[in-house]
């Protein structure tokens, strides 16, 4: 089974520490958790400053809670496959990735990992992984095509790159 410990350190690589760029519709973020996750889960109230405050022990509540454990991959038998998918969440909204997950493998896109996209996911994962894959790329193209977000491109193609298939 996949393990959240393995994909953060690939995480928290590309997301580096505070930053925020103009253009990015994250707005101010750290470690890759934006103003708006960060005060989802932690109040309303949270400022820009608490968010620059954010620690190894929030982020990871963030990472388990936010995006590991809504895509369950704890469920998902092979790492790689668990990474691509997580790391898209990561990027893009949990839902919004998990449904176009399900589209790339075929099975009802709900925004919902149940008993069907596991076992999708599980019987072909080397299958589903390369649609997967090829999926985001062509979604991330197609960000980068909105004014202000081909300056982004580079990098976020860099990144799905970094995520491999190993059995």
């Amino acid at each position: 089974m996949a393990n959240a410990n393995e994909l953060k350190p690939f995480i928290l690589r590309w997301e580096g520490g505070f930053a925020d760029v103009p253009g990015d519709h994250g707005g101010a973020t750290n470690k890759g958790v934006t103003i708006g996750t960060f005060r989802t889960f932690f109040g309303q109230d949270k400022t820009v400053a608490d968010l620059k405050a954010l620690t190894d022990a929030q982020w990871m509540h963030v990472f388990t809670k936010g995006f590991w454990n809504p895509c369950h991959g704890d469920e998902i038998q092979n790492q790689s496959l668990a990474n691509i998918i997580v790391d898209w969440a990561w990027g893009s909204g949990t839902i919004n990735a998990i449904k176009r997950v399900q589209t790339a493998i075929g099975v009802k896109s709900d925004g919902v990992v149940g008993a069907i996209t596991l076992g999708k996911l599980n019987a072909e994962p080397h299958w589903c992984f390369d649609r997967i894959k090829a999926a985001r790329r062509n979604f991330l193209v197609a960000i980068a095509q909105k004014p202000n977000q081909s300056k982004f491109l580079k990098g976020w193609m860099n990144r799905l790159n970094a995520i491999t298939w190993h059995e």
